[in-house]
């Protein structure tokens, strides 16, 4: 083990017992390559992050252009910072009327934070919906509704008043009330392993919360800015959400988060009291810079409107091999089930050595994530699955 390596173990805080260990020396496109010249596909994207690939060099541009003007001046939300305003107004421009306010944080986890806060102030009330196998980020208020009980209990006590349903019952919809806040979901459920909402469930739950007076917030910090096929999930089942939280690629590979609103609700948070919410280096103008540079570049390119196919042609080329038991699919978000969760760590193993990056889901280690960059060609499609089909004939002896 080099030197590196040995520091990244001593000196860097661990997520888990077993890190990658994978070395980074430059990113390209689609492709991360070692120090030693190892070439991987980059198949899960940061998490849904580099949608505009690696090394964009619009976004590039962008950074070094902002940087050289200025970094941080002030505390959010005082000062009139150019890449800010002008990517807040091509959002809310994306969006549905009364979908016209930006709050830009640092995160998906501080997202969800601020749209809860938001939620509560808007409404006077105190209760939380949420569904089990949703994952909503690691904060304290974040934890509390998240969908998976193994990681909450050695934190608690947590936010009170948290009711979790089931995602796409429609009988337990009833629990939503009028002592209801906010209920909040994530529209792909995309760390229970992409699990696709019912015909007619999130028209079910937008008439339940507007019969209670409930906000609805979708949570689309996975499946937003192009990654469904849409520029938003929400835009594909009808409905409109009273708050939406964005993050990972809405910085165009820059740590970036927001919650967006109506104007009405969002400036509830101006007083009694003032500054109801407030970040130091929420909606840092060069992260603003990268988050609008990529937008642009998505909506030039049209990298949304070809999501959805790039992803059938994995569907297509993987579905049928006999170790997938199901492929689950939101646009180019794949959960590819193999239904063991020994047999998908050989399958892990075997894409580390092919040079794959790929990963399971959080609440479900018997399926692997297929997330690359939407700016991946048919041919590297073809050229990714071929290697997949490889690495499942491999782990399958």
């Amino acid at each position: 083990m080099n030197l590196l390596r040995r520091q990244f173990l001593a000196h860097v805080g661990q997520t888990s017992p077993s890190p990658l260990m994978i070395e980074v020396d430059r990113a390209e496109g689609v492709f991360f390559y070692t120090p030693e010249g190892k070439r991987y596909y980059d198949l899960i994207s940061g998490v849904n992050v580099s949608n505009v690939g690696h090394g964009n060099p619009a976004v590039v541009d962008a950074i070094r252009e902002q940087a050289g003007r200025y970094t941080h001046i002030m505390v959010y939300g005082e000062m009139v910072e150019r890449p800010q305003v002008e990517y807040a107004a091509l959002l809310t421009s994306l969006m549905p009327e009364g979908l016209d306010s930006v709050y830009f944080l640092n995160s998906g986890s501080e997202a969800v934070e601020g749209a809860l806060k938001l939620a509560k102030r808007c409404t006077g009330r105190s209760g939380l919906v949420s569904f089990r196998g949703a994952y909503h980020g690691s904060t304290h208020g974040s934890l509390s509704v998240m969908g998976g009980e193994e990681y909450k209990n050695a934190f608690r006590p947590l936010l009170p008043d948290v009711t979790q349903l089931e995602f796409n019952d429609f009988e337990t919809l009833g629990q939503i009330t009028d002592r209801t806040a906010a209920v909040i979901i994530d529209p792909s459920q995309s760390e229970a392993g992409v699990r696709i909402a019912a015909e007619g469930y999130f028209k079910a739950l937008r008439e339940r919360c507007d019969e209670t007076g409930t906000m609805l917030i979708f949570d689309e910090i996975q499946s937003g800015m192009g990654r469904c096929g849409t520029m938003f999930a929400f835009e594909k089942y009808g409905v409109v959400p009273d708050i939406v939280c964005l993050a990972k690629a809405l910085g165009g590979g820059m740590p970036l988060g927001a919650f967006v609103a109506s104007k009405e609700n969002m400036d509830k948070l101006t007083h009694n009291p003032v500054l109801g919410h407030i970040t130091t280096f929420g909606g840092h103008p060069v992260c603003c810079a990268a988050g609008l540079a990529a937008l642009r570049y998505t909506l030039d390119h049209g990298l949304h409107r070809k999501a959805d196919a790039l992803g059938a042609q994995y569907e297509f080329l993987l579905a049928d091999h006999p170790a997938v038991l199901e492929v689950r699919r939101n646009g180019l978000l794949l959960a590819v089930e193999v239904g063991s969760s020994e047999l998908m760590l050989r399958i892990l193993e075997q894409f580390k050595q092919l040079g794959i990056l790929s990963d399971w889901f959080l609440f479900c280690d018997t399926a692997f994530r297929i997330s690359p960059p939407l700016t991946i060609t048919e041919e590297q499609v073809r050229e990714s699955a071929a290697l997949i089909t490889e690495a499942l004939d491999k782990a399958g002896r």
